[in-house]
Order: structure tokens, then sequence, then C-alpha cells
């Protein structure tokens, strides 16, 4: 399924380097497929599980796993910069990271500083509104069939790690405050998902906005199937644990990139001429 058709291509002075007309220029993000959806949504449910997992099990706390997974996380997106081109292994990686980062952030704001999910859920969504508005002003387009300079892959990262934050704290304040359990959660942000794949296709809805949209709302979606394996039935939950759920999702996560890594099913190539 894709949510996102490619844009014409950015004006003069939009930054970034000179390229001759015929040169291709490879997109340092993947092809909007079915394939993406499924490992992000995969990504999400880890980023959840394994910050419960490092945090609780492994006894090295919010800050301790917070300060880890940051250093981990820089470290992949240094490697992802250096890269030329679309690397799945690499790229996969970093949402896998960030995922958790995301979620970090958040539990930080409303676990060890008393900030209320509604307070986060409206912070994190104003930050991710003005890297929007300074990426489309620089630019003039967010798609994500255009991240082939630095400065649009610094700002594509930016929103990635801003919409799991928000993703976090906005799926924390509707499962939790309102009470719906995890599955009854996972089937809302489905139906909400689904209702944006209706407004795109069949309403023609903007490509861009709803592919932000769908990205966003597929963090708790993931969130609260990750909630609904892992959480002990007294919970609401299926009981498999933290470690069985992260270990099964990685497992997939890993043999799907591994696939993509070997087909380039989502390598596009991109051209775009020079309008300096």
């Amino acid at each position: 399924m894709t949510y996102e058709t490619s844009e014409p291509a950015p004006s003069a002075g939009t930054g970034g380097p000179t390229w001759d007309g015929h040169r291709p220029r490879w997109n340092k993000v993947p092809e909007v497929t079915a394939y993406f959806w499924v490992i992000k949504v995969l990504c999400t449910t880890v980023g959840e599980t394994a910050a419960d997992l490092l945090a609780g099990k492994a006894g090295l706390g919010l800050t301790g796993v917070s300060v880890l997974m940051s250093a981990l996380l820089a470290a992949v997106l240094v490697a992802q910069f250096r890269t030329r081109s679309y690397r799945a292994g690499v790229y996969w990686l970093a949402v896998a990271l960030i995922s958790v980062v995301g979620t970090l952030i958040s539990d930080n704001l409303a676990d060890n500083m008393g900030v209320p999910l509604e307070t986060s859920t409206a912070v994190f969504a104003v930050l991710l509104a003005a890297v929007f508005a300074v990426w489309y002003r620089r630019e003039r387009t967010l798609s994500i069939h255009h991240i082939d300079t630095v400065g649009r892959e610094a700002f594509y990262w930016l929103a990635v790690l801003f919409t799991f934050a928000l993703g976090t704290a906005a799926g924390d304040l509707v499962s939790e405050r309102q009470n719906l359990g995890y599955w009854l959660a996972a089937v809302l942000f489905a139906l909400a998902i689904a209702g944006i794949a209706v407004a795109r296709f069949a309403l023609a809805m903007n490509a861009v906005l709803s592919f932000w949209i769908a990205y966003i709302l597929t963090r708790p979606l993931g969130a609260s199937i990750g909630d609904y394996l892992s959480q002990p039935s007294a919970d609401g939950g299926l009981g498999l644990g933290t470690v069985v759920t992260s270990v099964l999702f990685l497992v997939v996560i890993l043999g799907l990139v591994i696939r993509l890594s070997v087909t380039r099913k989502d390598t596009r190539l991109s051209e775009r001429a020079d309008r300096s």
C-alpha cells in the first residue's frame, strides 16, 4: 500500500549539491510499499517492548536505557548519513532504535518528570509541526521521495523522531487515560489508519499529508499490539512477556530486511534536473 507519490523537484535555492540533468540520484529512504508499513509497525512494537525490557528486567532504569540507546542511535545515524544510497539493514536499524528512543523520551517526561500526557502530546505535536514548517520552507517539499541531500535527510530523521515521541504520548493518552485496553486501542488505531487510506485513495487526500498522518498512527498501533502480546493476562494482555515478544518481532524484521536487501524491491532510483 502506497500513501505517497512523487512530487515535482524543488526549485532553485533549496540547498543541496548541483547535479547534471541526466545523472541518477539514489533516494536515502525506501519506497513506500506494503513491506515499508509492515516493518514500520513491527519496529514500533519492538520499540515499546524493548524499552520496557531494558528498563525493567535488565535493571538499567529509564535514565540508563535512555543514555545507552541514544548513543547507539547516534552511531547508527552516523552510518546512515555516510551511506550514498538506501541500505535496508542500516536504515531499518535506525528506525528500530529511533522507535526505542522516541518511546523513552515520552516515558521519561511522564514517569521521571511528571509531565502530563496531555502536555507532552501537545508539545511534541508543536515540535513536529515546526520541523515540517522549516523543512518545507527550505526545501519546498515534505516528500520522502526526495531525501537525497544531507539537509533533507536531517529534516527527515528529526521528523521521524518526533513522530515516534508524539505517537507514544498520544497513544498512551488514548489507551491508558481512556481505559480502552490494549486490544481495543489497537483496533481503534488500525481503523484510523484505514480511514486515512480511504481518504487518500477514494477522496484524493494529499499524498504527503496522508503519509505522515499514517506514519504517526502506526506508532500507537504497534505499541498497543506489543503491549497486548507482552503484558500479563491480568492486565489485559496475552502474557507472552517482553522477551518473547521482542525476539519474535526482531526475527520477523530481520527476515524481511534480509529479503529486501537481496531483492531490492523497496529501492527507488530518482532523477531531477538541476534548476539552478
